[in-house]
């Protein structure tokens, strides 16, 4: 009996160390994970999951943190690691990643600690100061937090990483455009031609300028390209030029705006007068790049220095170009007449220069991140084949019929349009800064031709501004009272009034508009032709109309008094499906080019001589019929339309991309470029999530409840209890009674 029971014992035992065997089993090969946050913040997009799933080359990635770092920067090194092992997951043998301790500490250091100093240091990964509270101080300290990645033979570095926010964005499409460089490097047909100009005339005035060793700058450059060299591929062909001549000179500057510098007789006659010139250029078939290699720099008292380029600075612009070179971006058009919106503003942070708020620069710069922009001037050719979308931003003057039958029929190819027009041209007096000065600016509307496309295909453009109670509030200086001023031509576009239907949409939870017009949809035309209209966003059910006379001055804007003049008005449309041709039954148009009188008829018309009869081939052309290259119904293709383009400038868009109105303007652009994954990924780490709005008496309600209904609650529970045992007390006396 006893030994029935210890057998029975043993085969228990036996059959849990199998279930445990296996589970553990289960647990390896069936392993998954899951992320239970609402944006899926801690799981990279299938975007993110294609891009490392396809690498053909090993991809490395060597993370450099210094370790112990305080709040918050210690969750960016764990939110890294996170994020790199779920790379590693979905990749392939090519993708493998380190992280290396790196001390910012200097002096007697153990040797590994040093020898990851040197190897932060050789990838251009330097220390930075962070800002740390500790004990109710605050103390800076100095801290590595950054990363390199190597493809093939390319490198690319984030050298500073301080938040996690944009992180996964960042990363994949880093390493997409890495993969694009390499294809396109190994497919040149040509090298890219790096040409330094320097006049050894100006080695003899160099000294006075208080530059040193010039004479050097050829051979160091010559290193520099050597060592980019060997990581494109050996697609770079270096050489060194001496202009001397002053018609040389003059037209190095015509064709490359290379600097060329004139000097008078210095230093008692020992300097003669001369000129030179110094730069570099970079060429590559038509196209050509040209970097100064000599920085002016005026210092107030002290006056004007010369400053010859660092030549890590040179090295990451010369990198940068061939980027641009060799266009490894997806191309993307814009309208570069017509009086659009001019990209062509300072860059942000350019140094020297104060930030223009009326450029377009950022944007500019964020859409060139990830697409190469390519001008299209409808007034001297039609719009190239290989674009996907074309942007049309504040056009002012009106179009052909030939040139809007150019953009009708990109549209009609399955291609997107991204319009931002102006309903209304404002014009500034000159000599006037600004609405609280002199004569106000006066406000045109703008009639395009563009409108009547629009309508035919179902929207309308409202000739008037969105005014709203919701809007941005201005902060005002101490001698104009303080406080906050309304300013109700900047719908403030909350929460509930964004369409969040879309993916690229979803994680946008508030927006700033800026002098936009109302929507309209025709739903007879969206219905005849089977579209698809998604309303984007639109203002609140506090917003009105200024139409008529406009007048933005806010000291002079009152909000109706009646609320039944009050209504929320749709401000962006995104609108799909294959549209009707606007010219669709209609004499197809043609370009329209001056009449140039031919030579012989000009002599003619000198010496009083009848014209040159014209030849039965030359007679009525109008009747000979043309057919084809029309396309009266198009492919499936998209419009996102708003009538803002202010939203466009710098004073909207942020320089890093991050704020809600860059993400939409980008995100938009993505999905008409057919990236809708890119513009899901780059916007679920939006962690901005403002409160629902509440009227003042739930306000109210729940303040007073928590002041005063919550220590009631705990009161009458505690009567509860009292009264519970009390009873249960008397329940037992009553029964020993018995």
């Amino acid at each position: 009996m006893v030994a029935k029971k210890r057998s029975g014992r043993y085969v228990k035992f036996l059959i849990y160390l199998v279930v445990v065997i296996l589970v553990n089993v289960a647990g390896i090969t069936l392993f998954f994970r899951l992320d239970l946050t609402a944006n899926k913040i801690y799981s990279i997009s299938e975007a993110s999951q294609e891009v490392i799933g396809t690498l053909s080359e090993p991809l490395t990635v060597k993370v450099f943190f210094t370790k112990d770092l305080p709040a918050p920067y210690n969750n960016v090194e764990r939110y890294l690691q996170d994020l790199l092992q779920e790379y590693g997951i979905y990749a392939n043998k090519f993708f493998n990643y380190r992280f290396y301790n790196v001390s910012a500490e200097e002096g007697d250091l153990p040797d590994q600690t040093r020898e990851n100093q040197s190897l932060a240091n050789n990838y251009g990964i330097h220390p930075i100061q962070i800002q740390v509270v500790e004990k109710d101080e605050v103390k800076f300290q100095r801290a590595y937090m950054g990363l390199v990645m190597i493809h093939g033979d390319l490198i690319e570095r984030i050298p500073t990483i301080t938040s996690g926010e944009g992180l996964e964005y960042q990363l994949t499409t880093t390493i997409l455009k890495m993969n694009n460089k390499i294809s396109a490097l190994l497919s040149l047909p040509e090298k890219i031609n790096i040409k330094l100009f320097l006049s050894s005339s100006l080695e003899g005035v160099a000294p006075h300028m208080g530059i040193r060793n010039l004479s050097e700058i050829p051979r160091e450059v010559e290193a520099m390209v050597k060592k980019l060299n060997r990581k494109n591929y050996d697609k770079l062909n270096y050489e060194f030029l001496n202009p001397e001549e002053e018609q040389e000179l003059r037209a190095l500057g015509n064709q490359f705006n290379i600097m060329t510098l004139s000097w008078p007789a210095l230093g008692k006659g020992k300097i003669p007068p001369g000129k030179g010139a110094i730069g570099l250029v970079m060429q590559y078939g038509d196209k050509s790049l040209t970097t100064p290699l000599l920085q002016v720099i005026r210092i107030p008292i002290i006056g004007t220095q010369y400053r010859l380029a660092e030549l890590e600075e040179l090295e990451e612009a010369l990198d940068k170009n061939i980027e641009q070179l060799i266009d490894i971006n997806e191309d993307i058009g814009y309208l570069a007449d017509h009086g659009t919106l001019s990209l062509t503003g300072p860059p942000p942070n350019a140094p020297g220069r104060q930030p223009n708020q009326e450029s377009a620069s950022n944007f500019r710069s964020l859409v060139s991140q990830n697409y190469t922009i390519k001008n299209v001037a409808l007034k001297l050719d039609n719009i190239p084949e290989s674009l996907k979308s074309l942007i049309i931003a504040r056009p002012t003057e009106k179009f052909s019929d030939y040139e809007l039958f150019q953009i009708d029929q990109f549209l009609m190819k399955g291609k997107s349009l991204a319009l931002i027009p102006d309903r209304f041209n404002e014009i500034t007096p000159s000599g006037q800064q600004g609405m609280s000065f002199g004569q106000q600016p006066v406000y045109i509307p703008v009639d395009t031709g563009l409108e009547k496309l629009l309508e035919h295909y179902g929207i309308r453009i409202q000739q008037s501004y969105v005014l709203d109670e919701n809007c941005f509030r201005q902060e005002m200086p101490a001698q104009f009272g303080g406080g906050e001023r309304k300013i109700y031509f900047a719908p403030l576009i909350k929460n509930r009034f964004i369409n969040q239907d879309l993916d690229f949409m979803k994680n946008i939870k508030a927006l700033v508009a800026l002098k936009i017009s109302p929507l309209e949809l025709i739903p007879e035309r969206i219905e005849q032709n089977d579209l698809k209209a998604h309303r984007l966003f639109a203002s609140s059910e506090k917003s009105w109309q200024m139409r008529g006379r406009i007048n933005l001055n806010p000291m002079f804007i009152t909000p109706p008094e009646s609320t039944e003049e009050m209504k929320s008005y749709a401000l962006a449309y995104l609108i799909e499906g294959q549209f009707p041709s606007y010219f669709a039954g209609k004499e197809i148009p043609v370009r329209e080019i001056e009449d140039q009188p031919k030579e012989g008829q000009e002599n003619a018309e000198k010496k009083g001589q009848p014209e040159t009869p014209k030849t039965e081939s030359e007679i009525d052309l109008s009747r000979i019929e043309r057919k084809g290259e029309f396309i009266p119904v198009g492919k499936p293709g998209k419009i996102f339309l708003m009538a803002a383009a202010d939203m466009l400038k710098n004073n909207v868009l942020d320089t890093g991309g991050r704020g809600s109105n860059s993400i939409l303007i980008l995100n938009a652009i993505d999905y008409l470029n057919g990236r809708g994954d890119i513009a899901v990924m780059r916007g679920k780490e939006q962690r901005f999530n403002p409160l629902n709005d509440t009227q003042a008496g739930t306000k109210t309600f729940i303040k007073a409840f928590n002041i005063a209904g919550l220590p009631v609650l705990v009161v009458i529970f505690g009567l509860g209890v009292w009264f519970r045992r009390h009873s249960r007390k008397k329940q037992i006396q009553m029964i020993f009674a018995k």
